[in-house]
């Protein structure tokens, strides 16, 4: 029964994510870009406030602010604000497919700035994904470097950014703490924007308010706080493996609520994005079991025969 609800709130995550897209399609075109940022930054940041207690929210370490504010830029602030530029023009199931290639990034950040070994089994997936990132993009693109699809690519590369820089953030404090400032700090790095998109702010109708409220709440705050209780309890493979459904799902609900369709060059772009990242972050676990399992065994007489043990 518990894994059964720990299971659950990893596809109650899924689901959130995925539904992230569309509504971003629903709000900008009337919040504006700014706009819907604050908003939704605003809306999380005061979620994430209120449940707090709840969570057991740390105050930072002074030593953890920069790092903090470098997350936040990038992972809340940078990232919201180019995809929903870039989903002004994008689809929402294309943003959703382009987006799930960040991992790249954040493999290539790994190897440079944190030594990592860059695996055979990595570069083949990174390079596939890449593939794949450039099939989703000149399916609409073109050739032209012009196209609010590499916007969305922008995105896709801070949000990669992101990920590696927080993972000292993480060895000292819980995935809420980490979400709670950076939705914080990105607030605060979003708000001297606000006066260039506050016509269009105060403007919207309702059904934008009600969807930019809704990505604020559901997919930022709920979808973080239910991603920290998944990850912390599923195993690595079942909680990666679950991202990989983000796309199809975003895909899937952007038909029913926007009657959005994927191009079938977007379909086979995704599929190999998503066999290039799990390569990735699959491939090297797979090949270090199977390398053990394929060592011989050895008894308790062999080892004393071959140390000399006995004689």
């Amino acid at each position: 029964m518990k894994t059964t609800k720990i299971l659950f709130a990893g596809l109650g995550v899924v689901l959130l994510w995925a539904s992230a897209f569309p509504a971003i399609r629903v709000a900008a075109p009337e919040l504006g870009t700014i706009g819907l940022s604050f908003v939704r930054l605003v809306v999380a940041a005061i979620a994430l406030l209120i449940l707090a207690p709840l969570l057991k929210i740390r105050i930072p370490a002074p030593r953890d602010l920069a790092l903090i504010a470098l997350c936040a830029f990038f992972g809340m602030t940078a990232y919201q604000l180019l995809l929903n530029e870039g989903e002004l023009h994008v689809p929402a199931g294309t943003a959703s497919i382009i987006v799930a290639a960040a991992p790249l990034v954040s493999v290539g950040i790994a190897a440079v700035a944190f030594k990592e070994k860059l695996t055979l089994i990595r570069l083949a997936g990174s390079t596939l994904a890449i593939a794949g990132v450039a099939l989703v993009c000149l399916a609409r693109a073109g050739l032209s470097l012009n196209s609010a699809v590499w916007i969305v690519v922008a995105a896709m590369v801070v949000q990669g950014v992101y990920h590696p820089l927080s993972r000292s953030l993480l060895r000292r404090y819980s995935a809420a703490e980490v979400a709670t400032y950076a939705m914080v700090a990105g607030t605060l790095m979003t708000l001297p924007f606000v006066p260039f998109g506050w016509d269009q702010l105060v403007s919207a109708s309702g059904p934008a308010w009600i969807a930019a409220v809704y990505l604020g709440v559901l997919p930022s705050a709920v979808g973080f706080v239910l991603w920290g209780y998944a990850v912390a309890r599923l195993p690595v493979v079942t909680s990666t493996s679950l991202l990989y459904l983000v796309p199809a799902v975003a895909v899937l609900i952007s038909f029913v609520w926007l009657h959005e369709l994927p191009l079938f060059a977007e379909i086979i772009g995704g599929v190999i994005i998503v066999l290039g990242v799990a390569g990735i972050s699959q491939g090297d676990r797979l090949l270090t079991r199977l390398r053990r399992n394929a060592q011989p065994h050895v008894t308790a007489h062999q080892k004393t025969t071959a140390t000399g043990v006995g004689r």
